[in-house]
């Protein structure tokens, strides 16, 4: 199977990548207080492909084993929160 190149996107709010289908390889957050909460679907309205919550007030380095999590439509970061950023990184 072929490999693409790993490309990044930070975003600090909600909604598209506007990258078109890909394979999410890693996603890195700062998260603030409370409990921080992110959730992750296959373009707008579509299956949550990743839900993962964070201790508060850190960065975290969350790494997607073998070949990614697939997004057919779009990565669509359906919510953010109490994280002031996230950097995602894509093939």
């Amino acid at each position: 199977m072929p490999r693409s190149d790993v490309q990044s996107k930070r975003v600090t709010g909600t909604g598209s990548l506007g990258v078109g289908p890909a394979r999410i390889r890693q996603i890195q957050i700062l998260s603030t207080s409370g409990s921080p909460r992110l959730t992750v679907t296959d373009g707008s309205g579509g299956s949550t492909v990743l839900d993962l919550d964070f201790a508060a007030s850190d960065s975290h380095s969350v790494n997607i084993p073998d070949d990614g999590i697939r997004c057919q439509s779009d990565v669509f970061i359906s919510a953010l929160t109490n994280i002031t950023a996230i950097t995602v990184f894509y093939g």
